[in-house]
């Protein structure tokens, strides 16, 4: 079972960190980051491929690769997460419902329904 924490100085939501050794050695942890990281520029230019991409079978090719890709990265972040190594800033309600407000607004901007 999983015990989120909130820190009221920081406002970082994270799971009890797991310890690692503190070594010169990467650990654990280290091996996890660099391999998120990683993922995420990957997928970050996957996405550019995509967007890029002018023959339809490459497209198709390429965007199996993103959504694989794009699950490890998620995999890796839930993992770090779960052990206290990823955490994540927790917003103010009022700014988090501005934004909805904001956005909302702009769908009578848009020249399709969106529902």
């Amino acid at each position: 079972m999983e015990v989120l924490q909130l820190n009221q100085t920081s406002s970082k939501i994270q799971n009890p960190e797991t310890a690692v050794p503190k070594t010169p050695q990467m650990n654990e942890r280290d091996f996890l980051n660099d391999q998120l990281t990683t993922e995420k520029y990957m997928t970050a230019s996957y996405n550019i491929a995509l967007n890029e991409a002018s023959n339809q079978a490459l497209y198709q090719d390429l965007a199996t690769i993103f959504k694989e890709t794009q699950d490890c990265q998620r995999n890796l972040y839930n993992l770090m997460f779960k052990n206290g190594w990823y955490a994540v800033e927790q917003e103010q309600q009022q700014k988090v419902q501005q934004s909805f407000q904001q956005f909302s607004g702009y769908k009578s901007q848009l020249p399709y329904t969106v529902q």
